[in-house]
């Protein structure tokens, strides 16, 4: 078992972790709902405010907090939070 790379790994993910808390306050502000709770699995279907509208607003509010940019093509392959922050924190590590 490689060492190193379970603790590289367990790293990664607490900045992960990291990223979806922040994202909490960005969803809450938003979205106008303090009740929010994100994890690493939260979907839109998850959250009834989060429509296609608000997706919009979502990735361009995270794009501006974390001084990202995303294509198109990046967004679309979002399939949930965790996904979104995995790759804000590939983005933030370029």
């Amino acid at each position: 078992m490689n060492v190193k790379f379970l603790f590289s790994q367990k790293i990664n993910d607490m900045e992960v972790n990291d990223i979806i808390t922040k994202y909490e306050s960005i969803f809450r502000d938003v979205l106008d709902n303090e009740d929010i709770k994100l994890k690493y699995e939260t979907t839109a279907a998850d959250i009834e405010e989060w429509d296609s509208l608000s997706h919009i607003q979502l990735v361009v509010a995270v794009e501006k907090y974390f001084k990202v940019k995303f294509t198109t093509a990046e967004i679309r392959e979002f399939n949930n939070v965790g996904e979104m922050a995995t790759a804000t924190l590939k983005k933030m590590n370029q």
